[in-house]
């Protein structure tokens, strides 16, 4: 059991793998991956991957659980998730949390910055 946040980190990286911009484009293209972002609410003025799911980092477990009245029937454990948040540290411990949940394709795009510098689209807050 990790005692500190940087095996916290070792592990949850060890876990998730972390993909590419294009890796990411593909599995929601073609295999309806679910991209949640597990940024704090003000951070989405900065924008969101188009079609994410926000689910802050502190309500991902609710969300993900389908025993609890808090679930968002977008978790499905058999579909893929890539999990991103401002830099990757966030997403990282998120995927692993999913993964002990019983997710199978867990992935970790990093930071919502690194996808919108790289080509990636962006959906503005209304």
């Amino acid at each position: 059991m990790a005692s500190s946040v940087k095996e916290l980190m070792a592990e949850a990286n060890a876990a998730v793998p972390r993909i590419s911009h294009e890796e990411a484009r593909r599995l929601m293209a073609e295999e309806n991956a679910l991209v949640v972002d597990v940024r704090d609410a003000p951070e989405l003025q900065a924008g969101k991957v188009p079609g994410a799911v926000h689910v802050s980092r502190g309500m991902l477990e609710f969300r993900a659980d389908p025993e609890t009245p808090y679930h968002d029937k977008s978790f499905e454990k058999e579909r893929p998730v890539i999990v991103y948040c401002a830099s990757g540290g966030r997403s990282a411990l998120a995927g692993k949390v999913l993964k002990d949940f019983g997710y199978r394709k867990v992935f970790n795009l990093g930071g919502f910055k690194e996808w919108a510098e790289a080509g990636g689209e962006v959906e503005k807050p209304a």
